[in-house]
């Protein structure tokens, strides 16, 4: 119960510094986890990004506000992180469908996000089926794409890329070239930014050579692993297998 303890103490963490700067160095301190593990987990089991929680939950709170007191408006852009009146409008009428003279004027209908708390689900009758390795450092090779933490990004650009990768021959190519221990092709996300808020990703193999031409090297560290064994179509499969065998957040 350590893990969920400390997710949860991240997530009140986030909740009560809704109003001022916190980087996501931060907030995976509280977790006692590295930022990139933190932003993943998170991404996993709420499918939205850190940083996309956290504008749902300070516009929440500021169309609260709006309609509830008399404060002005660039009082509000401020108080809630934006530099700009004219940027905390653009970023209210994205979430809410209106602008904050607008919504005070009656118009529309405003979109809430309550904040998250974890639920444990005990469930027994299915086996979790995974092993422990250790291994030394080794190489994969493939190609490799910058895209954004935000939820929406991530479902387009990352089966538009291996769609792609099928169609240049280049998933032919990794099958090819396959020559480590881990048999067939490798989905890995690297090279978190809290700052940027993006992530890497790749689509490589594991490979013991020189890197072929058009193709890009990393090297993943000695580590000790946690293998478990999901069947069924990436990612939703990945997603449902950590809902049902760990935790899942959900609003309150």
């Amino acid at each position: 119960m350590a893990l969920v303890e400390s997710l949860q103490k991240a997530i009140d963490y986030m909740e009560e510094h809704l109003k001022d700067h916190i980087t996501i160095e931060d907030i995976a301190k509280q977790a006692n986890v590295s930022p990139f593990h933190f932003q993943r987990t998170f991404m996993i089991l709420t499918g939205i990004s850190v940083g996309e929680y956290l504008r749902r939950r300070r516009l929440t709170l500021a169309a609260q506000e709006l309609s509830t007191t008399n404060c002005k408006i660039i009082d509000l852009a401020h108080k809630y992180g934006y530099d700009t009146p004219e940027s905390f409008s653009k970023a209210f009428r994205k979430q809410h469908g209106v602008t904050p003279s607008e919504m005070r004027k009656g118009i529309g209908k405003l979109h809430s996000y309550n904040r998250l708390t974890i639920q444990v689900n005990l469930k027994g009758a299915d086996p979790m089926k995974y092993r422990i390795v250790e291994r030394d450092a080794f190489q994969i090779v493939g190609i490799k794409q910058e895209f954004s933490c935000v939820t929406e990004e991530m479902d387009a650009v990352i089966p538009k890329l291996w769609d792609e990768a099928h169609k240049s021959g280049t998933i032919d190519l990794l099958i090819q070239l396959n020559n480590g221990q881990i048999s067939g092709l490798l989905g890995v996300i690297v090279d978190f930014s809290g700052q940027k808020n993006v992530m890497e990703y790749w689509i490589a193999t594991e490979y013991i050579g020189g890197v072929p031409d058009g193709l890009s090297r990393f090297e993943i560290p000695a580590s000790k692993w946690v293998v478990f064994e999901v069947r069924g179509p990436v990612p939703d499969a990945i997603k449902k297998y950590m809902e049902t065998n760990f935790f899942r957040m959900v609003p309150i």
